[in-house]
């Protein structure tokens, strides 16, 4: 079964004129193939390593788990990406997963026992061209700028955008310091080693007013709470026990970007457009979180069939996301996860403890399309869209 797997890849990827070198089967490496990716008839620099599984003992909860074994540490810190393959001899399908992406997530401290092979990601003649996209796409974050935001990314488990303004600092205790803001943003964020990376949002003023006198202060002309001075929702230099030489790093963060930090006008944004200006979206996470999770209860009472009609909705999408099917492996693979999506009710909901994060992540994944966002004063039912 395991040759059959090899043959069946093989035969595919070369059908599409790819590359592909087989690595001998006398050595337990943790990889069967080398593949080199080819672009239009021509050879590219882009290249993956595959480790392929075959049989039905890969079937775990949802999905198939790969185990990592001693593979860890060379999957994960490796020159070259690998991705886990696995044939399903009883649809005769070929599924995979991105190992090295998954390993990096979870970290040294936490490494997973086995890669999650979603079965919503199918590898065939029709999926061929996202899978290379996407797959020379992760290539590609080790060259250039995005090795240096790929780098940053994974020391700290944020995602950056190729666009954002990402900077990084090291303090003379060696602890890292990342300063982050999107264009157009007056807004940054401050990442630190030394707090777990935790995530603080400062401005400019927040970050200075240990280091001048708020504008009008003592003066009696209404400068206070509200005013740029005085939100109390942003960090401060003291809240974050920054020194002085950090203070005038993320201030220079903020001078250098100050040009493209000029407000950006948002597509069809009826402000922009000249239209009756409305609110943009807003809402607190736990306030989402509570409400998606109820209108899901409420969805599975009233239509018991619900969770095998939303996973078969799933399976028959010709093209998710490269993200969604990242997080997908890992949940569908893990089998008290889906356990807990199976078992999802009010009772359970209510004993919180019943239910782990990444079970509702997964319900969340499996039930819900698309979430809209509206003005925070509308009425509930009305801010939040649920498609």
């Amino acid at each position: 079964m395991g040759q059959a797997a090899v043959n069946a890849l093989r035969t595919l990827l070369e059908n599409h004129d790819h590359i592909v070198q087989e690595i001998s089967g006398q050595n337990d490496f943790g990889e069967d193939f080398y593949v080199t990716f080819v672009d239009d008839g021509h050879l590219t620099s882009d290249t993956i390593k595959v480790q392929v599984k075959g049989g039905s003992s890969w079937r775990r909860g949802n999905g198939y788990a790969v185990p990592v074994d001693q593979h860890g540490d060379i999957w994960a810190d490796g020159n070259i990406p690998v991705y886990c393959v696995v044939y399903d001899p009883d649809t005769r399908r070929l599924h995979w997963a991105n190992a090295t992406q998954q390993l990096r997530r979870s970290g040294p401290l936490n490494p997973p026992r086995f890669i999650g092979v979603s079965p919503n990601a199918v590898l065939n003649d029709s999926t061929m061209p996202s899978f290379v996209a996407q797959a020379r796409r992760y290539v590609g974050r080790y060259r250039g700028r995005q090795a240096v935001l790929t780098h940053l990314s994974e020391m700290s488990g944020v995602e950056f955008d190729s666009t954002d303004h990402v900077l990084h600092f090291v303090n003379g205790f060696d602890e890292d310091l990342i300063f982050w803001k999107r264009p157009g943003d007056s807004l940054a964020t401050l990442l630190m080693s030394a707090h777990g990376w935790e995530p603080y949002l400062v401005s400019l003023e927040s970050l200075m007013r240990s280091e001048m006198t708020p504008p009008g202060v003592g003066d009696g002309d209404g400068s206070g709470p509200g005013s740029q001075w005085g939100d109390s929702d942003l960090s401060t230099a003291e809240d974050l026990e920054l020194n002085r030489a950090e203070i005038m790093w993320a201030v220079s963060c903020f001078v250098s970007t100050q040009e493209a930090d000029e407000p950006t006008e948002c597509e069809g944004c009826p402000s922009c457009t000249g239209e009756e200006p409305v609110e943009h979206a807003n809402i607190e996470a736990d306030v989402l979180h509570d409400y998606v999770i109820a209108r899901i209860v409420d969805r599975v009472e009233s239509e018991p069939d619900l969770l095998r009609c939303s996973i078969q909705a799933m399976r028959e999408e010709a093209e998710l996301d490269p993200e969604i099917l990242s997080e997908l492996g890992p949940l569908e693979a893990n089998r008290s996860v889906v356990r807990q999506v199976n078992k999802l009710s009010r009772a359970t909901v209510t004993k919180s403890t019943d239910i782990e994060p990444e079970a509702f992540r997964l319900a969340v994944l499996y039930f819900i399309h698309r979430i809209y966002i509206g003005g925070p004063s509308l009425p509930l039912d009305e801010q939040v869209r649920i498609v």
